[in-house]
């Protein structure tokens, strides 16, 4: 059995840092990898969409060109090409990534899958066939999670899409429908939309966006049906059959034809045959590892990192996690998730900046607040760019004036989220905000007229 200081299961954007950074404090560290290197951000999530989130604003813009005095004969969408872009900017995410890794001395990269034989001793079927046993004296978990499939009569006898799968569809459907209304069913319904598409997103709740104030729920869902993309609340797939005609959808409030079905219904931890239960490792309900907030499992010297321990689902929180982790051990810090603000994009076009409280969750609470919005319309550079959709709005203290939450719906919405995230970081009352000097005409002085319009 060969004995290392530590194994990170998984190379996602906690599991990658944080091995790199105990080999270089002079840990013996190894980091297994069923697959690729980078996990979903890098490999299926953030690099790939976003590169297509691109192609597809291209083609909203060139198909807005005459409202700029821009005349074109036209355009077309190849989607080969768009694949290939984003093929080539993944590949060259992901081999930078591993190059990295394999050059770090005192770290030992393996291909293969993982599976707990007991508290701290791990099996490793690798690539090539050969099993290895391996303990180590600290395990981490970053496995990441995949696509959760609903249990729909006839949805598993079609061909259906996932997030992760039709990132490699090399035609645009005629009629996508997405089962599903989270933030990844809108930034592919409005992508394919863009790209040629008609989309309907079907959502069972009867709430719009849910975990958003209603203000701006509503705003995001007027913005994509202006885009004509189709949406549904309230309805429920009942079954899902497939003929001649394409895909039919027998919805609660009728049938539909699709020639393409993506679901987007949410993730599941990525924890098939690692044998958690065989480290002692306590799963919640539905089989995200619990963690405390030193992200430390049930098991002695065993933490889960990333989207796997049930935490927000976002590149930068499993960076942060590996960040606790890594001072806690290391530097011997006293760091938790305790206290970290939820901050959040959602990428349509315009994009939601989302940092702390929402209105509903602060009245909840019952403080004393203050709300300000603001259209996006108010802003002079998105007035004269001529992309003034969205709107503004902060939830302040109304005790001491601090920001305690933001929604940045506008074009560089996440920049602005960023700019009172850092305000609130540093305890900056809206009034200094308000009666700061600004450049212009930039977005980040339309604060200085969001605050100013607070009573």
């Amino acid at each position: 059995m060969v004995k290392y200081d530590a194994i990170v299961i998984g190379s996602g954007q906690a599991g990658n840092p944080l091995a790199k950074k105990l080999a270089d404090a002079g840990w013996k560290t190894a980091l297994f990898e069923k697959k690729f290197i980078g996990g979903t951000c890098i490999n299926v999530g953030c690099t790939p969409t976003k590169t297509l989130i691109a192609s597809g604003r291209i083609a909203y813009l060139v198909g807005r060109s005459a409202d700029f005095g821009i005349h074109t004969s036209g355009y077309s969408v190849n989607i080969e090409e768009v694949i290939k872009r984003k093929n080539a900017h993944v590949l060259q995410a992901r081999e930078s990534s591993t190059k990295r890794l394999l050059e770090t001395k005192n770290l030992d990269v393996q291909f293969g899958y993982a599976k707990f034989t007991g508290p701290k001793e791990i099996s490793l079927m690798r690539d090539d066939g050969s099993i290895g046993t391996m303990t180590a004296g600290k395990i981490f978990i970053n496995t990441g999670t995949r696509p959760v499939i609903p249990p729909i009569p006839g949805l598993a006898d079609i061909p259906f899409l996932t997030s992760d799968t039709i990132l490699d569809l090399l035609e645009v459907p005629s009629h996508l429908a997405i089962i599903g209304g989270s933030y990844i069913a809108l930034e592919f319904g409005q992508l394919y939309r863009r790209l040629g598409s008609e989309v309907t997103i079907i959502e069972t709740s009867d709430r719009f966006l849910r975990k958003e104030d209603e203000d701006i729920a509503g705003e995001i869902k007027k913005i994509l049906r202006e885009d004509r993309v189709q949406i549904h609340t309230g309805t429920k797939v009942e079954s899902v059959t497939k003929d001649a005609k394409g895909i039919r959808l027998q919805l609660s409030s009728g049938p539909i034809t699709a020639s393409h079905v993506l679901v987007a219904t949410g993730r599941a931890p990525d924890t098939a045959g690692l044998n958690v239960a065989g480290a002692g490792i306590t799963v919640d309900k539905h089989g995200f590892i619990v963690v405390n907030d030193k992200l430390e499992t049930s098991a002695a010297d065993i933490y889960a990192l990333g989207d796997v321990n049930g935490g927000p689902q976002f590149t930068h929180i499993s960076y942060n996690d590996h960040l606790i982790v890594y001072k806690n051990l290391v530097e011997k810090a006293d760091c938790s998730t305790k206290g970290r603000p939820p901050v959040y994009c959602l990428f349509t076009d315009p994009e939601l900046g989302r940092v702390g409280l929402t209105e509903e969750e602060a009245r909840a609470k019952g403080m004393n607040i203050k709300v300000a919005t603001m259209p996006v319309t108010y802003i002079a550079r998105a007035w004269e760019n001529d992309e003034s959709r969205g709107m503004l709005k902060a939830i302040v203290n109304a005790d001491d004036n601090t920001i305690l939450g933001a929604a940045m719906l506008s074009v560089n919405g996440g920049e602005l989220m960023s700019l009172l995230q850092m305000a609130m970081m540093g305890g900056i009352t809206v009034d200094k905000i308000r009666d700061g000097v600004f450049a212009h005409p930039t977005f980040a002085e339309s604060l200085n007229n969001l605050f100013a319009r607070l009573k």
